[in-house]
């Protein structure tokens, strides 16, 4: 079996593409937009989570308080630019959740590009991220993060 396609595979059920907005004074337009990718996993298997974080060579794992459980995660735009996006372009998603995957690593792009630096940029990261994950809450409704 081919490791790539079994870490896409694992990741397709228990991963998340993930972006966050949150409130900062020294971000441009008063918000941090931080996009992030996360598999999360009991400790008693915790060495799926080891397994992610050797083939990427990036992120961390630490608990997940929320519901008890471990998460690999890595925040870095550099490294989902350069490590975690590669990986899922190579072995894509074959559930609904590759949708997501393609607008998150259209975010990251932009994003490593400084186009979120811009208030173009911004409103289109802010209105794609708005798209994604359409079942999970969000902190902030879109129509309360303005420029």
């Amino acid at each position: 079996m081919q490791l790539g396609a079994y870490l896409s595979g694992y990741a397709d059920g228990e991963g998340c593409f993930c972006v966050t907005f949150n409130r900062s004074k020294r971000h441009a337009f008063g918000w941090d937009i931080r996009p992030s990718f996360s598999v999360s996993q009991n400790r008693e298997r915790a060495q799926i989570l080891e397994l992610f974080q050797q083939t990427f060579g990036c992120g961390w794992i630490r608990p997940d308080r929320s519901d008890r459980t471990l998460k690999y995660e890595v925040r870095s735009v550099p490294e989902l630019v350069k490590r975690i996006v590669p990986h899922f372009r190579s072995h894509p998603l074959l559930s609904a959740k590759h949708r997501d995957f393609e607008i998150f690593a259209e975010i990251c792009e932009m994003m490593s590009r400084g186009e979120h630096l811009m208030r173009e940029g911004f409103e289109r990261i802010t209105m794609l991220a708005s798209s994604m994950n359409l079942t999970g809450k969000k902190r902030y409704p879109r129509i309360e993060i303005k420029v």
